[in-house]
């Protein structure tokens, strides 16, 4: 309800960005604060950033690395016991600015590597902690609070709105986009019935940003309006698509 997020455990990656940070000081704001953050970050070296000093566990998190997403599997783990993990926020993500007569195999690759493997591989990785939490004692409705994977998609990705085709056509990204709802239904379907809530999330701020107007003034306005989101996602929203605005979009 509107009392806000009160999840014991989260994980969020891509906590290099703009977003991911502002993502982390929201979650680390909220009322009731999770009591395990854990932030996976790389820089574009390869180094780990260090998580905010208050509350916040730095993992390594190379999305795309199953040695890295098993270590960070084993970190958290260590400190969430048999508690599990009740939040998965897949929010790593990448562009490459492009139009359809100069896009590449290359282009191509990178971003779905990026914005759709890393999603699936730390999704699979996490599902036993995922189940965990979902079968924790006293949790019953499929909530964020529970066990949720949230993948951080973007209204490009919506092949019925086809947003923005004259501001930006960038085909890797919006394919790659297309292929991560896809993802979040076939985890939604697979994973719903072990109590585990899967949706896609447009925060409207995408990088670099669109024409003027088209989404939040924000990106401290677009992370209210998602984390006020999470809090509301139930059992309906399984396998969904929605906005930061709270707005349901057409896949």
């Amino acid at each position: 309800g509107m009392e806000g997020l009160s999840v014991g455990s989260v994980l969020l990656t891509g906590c290099d960005g703009g977003l991911g940070l502002a993502l982390l000081k929201g979650l680390l704001e909220q009322p009731r604060p999770p009591q395990h953050l854990f932030a996976a970050c790389l820089d574009p070296q390869g180094k780990v950033r260090k998580a905010p000093a208050r509350g916040g566990a730095g993992l390594e998190g190379n999305v795309t690395d199953p040695n890295s997403i098993k270590a960070a599997v084993g970190r958290v783990r260590e400190k969430v016991g048999s508690a599990g993990l009740n939040l998965l926020i897949n929010n790593s993500g990448t562009t490459r600015r492009s139009t359809l007569a100069t896009e590449t195999a290359e282009n191509m690759s990178l971003v779905y590597t990026t914005n759709t493997i890393g999603p699936l591989q730390t999704s699979q990785a996490f599902l036993p902690l995922l189940k965990e939490a979902a079968e924790a004692e006293g949790q019953r409705e499929m909530s964020c609070n529970r066990a949720a994977i949230i993948n951080i998609s973007s209204i490009l990705g919506s092949i019925e709105v086809a947003e923005a085709w004259e501001e930006r056509q960038d085909i890797c990204y919006r394919c790659s986009k297309a292929a991560l709802n896809m993802l979040t239904k076939c985890l939604a379907l697979e994973y719903g019935s072990s109590g585990i809530l899967c949706v896609s999330v447009d925060p409207g701020h995408v990088t670099p940003p669109l024409e003027r107007g088209m989404g939040p003034v924000t990106v401290e306005e677009s992370v209210r309006g998602v984390l006020q989101l999470l809090a509301q996602l139930s059992a309906t929203s399984n396998g969904t698509f929605w906005d930061w605005r709270g707005q349901r979009l057409p896949w």
